[in-house]
């Protein structure tokens, strides 16, 4: 599979995706189709080059981190109803075509790696493959029981106006990130051995990206300052921010040690 044919299929999926979205102003479709994106572009990367246990291994990674997520967010925004960060694009045709846009170009930057290893027909698995499927799983599991651990709390009417702080919450502010960025580092560590040298420093925008984008863009900044705004004046939340990890798993005690 070729790069641009990899773009552009992304993109021609999300702008069609658009068209209802937009017509029938739903945020259902916007919020899932991020993770359909990934598996449409995956299925169509194994069968368009050679369908062997090295692809299909690849395929089966991508798929499976694109279903559990998009299940969950189908399951979220129907208990939403709607998604407040597109309250202000969602009736502008332009601003609301441009984030779908954006949105296909980054699942193709994001799968890099992936693309070009396909387009690559591997026949072989490298021993340093299975470090990468390790480090996917481990990625996976955490984002998977981080989510799960925040439905239950913020849908159970006890904790209504609390800040999550147990289970994997209470080592990291923002566990289930922590598990995105190593799903991809771990399909990326899966696919350099598959990849020419060049082809392995540009696969490194995959992890780099998605890292940066959740980091210091549209992930933790918006919702620390979402958090700050709303608790800001809690002793009991500045105390546990001060004492958790903004990212990575720490218990508190090392986390203190390491910051020392």
């Amino acid at each position: 599979m070729e790069l641009f044919t990899a773009l552009t299929f992304s993109v021609g999926v999300n702008l069609l995706m658009f068209i209802p979205a937009f017509l029938l102003k739903t945020d259902k479709l916007t919020d899932i189709s991020y993770a359909l994106t990934f598996a449409f572009v995956a299925v169509y990367g194994l069968f368009s080059g050679i369908v062997n246990l090295p692809n299909i291994i690849l395929a089966s990674m991508i798929v499976l981190w694109a279903v559990r997520l998009g299940t969950y967010l189908l399951i979220r925004i129907r208990k939403m109803g709607r998604d407040e960060r597109f309250d202000v694009m969602r009736e502008d045709f332009l601003k609301f075509g441009r984030f779908w846009l954006l949105q296909g170009i980054t699942v193709w930057v994001v799968l890099l790696p992936s693309i070009m290893f396909f387009g690559n027909k591997v026949e072989r698995i490298s021993p340093f493959s299975f470090l990468g499927v390790v480090v996917w799983a481990l990625g996976l599991s955490i984002e998977a029981v981080a989510d799960m651990q925040k439905y239950q709390f913020i849908n159970d009417p006890e904790n209504k106006g609390q800040w999550i702080d147990s289970g994997l919450w209470r080592y990291s502010r923002h566990p289930n990130y922590f598990g995105e960025i190593l799903n991809w580092v771990g399909i990326y560590l899966f696919t350099v051995y598959g990849l020419r040298p060049w082809q392995a420093v540009l696969g490194l925008l995959s992890p780099i990206y998605i890292s940066g984008l959740l980091i210091f863009v549209s992930g933790i900044p918006i919702l620390e300052k979402e958090a700050d705004k709303r608790w800001g004046d809690n002793e009991e939340y500045r105390k546990y921010k001060r004492e958790t990890s903004v990212l990575v798993l720490l218990p508190h005690k090392q986390r203190e040690k390491y910051e020392d």
